[in-house]
């Protein structure tokens, strides 16, 4: 696995000598997910492009550094944990609704001795309360639809940010039917960020929404009612 790490970061542009780390975070993961459902990719060479080189490809889509930013729906902490390792100037907040991942990745921080980074067990929406417009930058890999998931990642956004949403190249109609969301919380669609996964022919894309102005204060909404009534 790291010799095709290290010719995906090349591919990137990355500094290669993520790779072994990367290697460790990927055996982590992959022993966790004997006693606990972390990820449907177990195959080494799946998992090293479609979890880690897929992850590191974020990279491009926005600068890091310097910046204060939120995984929204982190699971098994993508594309988070892979950001981290390879750009450690950055401060990171790990969001997740289930403990039992959370307590994963803090034992994964502590192992790794990864520095400014929090995992948060919480739901995002309780936890934009308490966070409203703190961020830089948000960005998910949530298996959600785009509006879903700009109201739970906006309003933790700060006016100037952005929220980086990866998607699939085949998610026209997603965005349009997002369009609508978009406007009401504040944020434009900047640009669609198409790029191939390292190592394969998968091509996917990264949904750049600008923060241009304040979230109203009665969003996010409980999820119920997201999932019932969406914007």
């Amino acid at each position: 696995m790291i010799r095709q790490l290290t010719e995906g970061l090349a591919q990137l542009g990355l500094p290669a000598d993520a790779a072994p780390r990367l290697d460790l975070f990927a055996t982590a993961v992959l022993e966790k997910n004997r006693v606990m459902n972390l990820t449907a990719i177990t195959e080494k060479r799946d998992f090293a492009a479609l979890h880690l080189l897929d992850s590191a490809a974020l990279l491009g889509a926005a600068p890091f550094r310097g910046k204060r930013v939120i995984d929204v729906g982190t699971g098994a902490g993508f594309p988070g944990i892979p950001l981290r390792i390879i750009e450690p100037d950055f401060d990171l907040t790990l969001l997740d609704s289930l403990g039992k991942r959370i307590d994963f990745l803090r034992e994964v921080i502590a192992r790794m001795d990864l520095h400014r980074v929090e995992a948060v067990h919480d739901r995002a929406e309780s936890f934009a309360a308490g966070h409203r417009q703190q961020y830089d930058l948000a960005v998910s890999r949530a298996v959600a639809p785009l509006n879903l998931l700009c109201e739970l990642a906006l309003p933790l956004v700060a006016v100037g940010g952005q929220f980086l949403a990866m998607k699939s190249v085949n998610c026209d109609d997603e965005i349009a039917a997002a369009r609508n969301a978009v406007g009401q919380l504040g944020g434009q669609l900047r640009a669609c960020w198409d790029y191939t996964v390292p190592t394969t022919a998968i091509e996917h894309r990264v949904v750049v929404i600008d923060k241009v102005r304040a979230t109203p204060e009665n969003y996010p909404r409980s999820w119920a009612r997201i999932c019932k009534h969406p914007l």
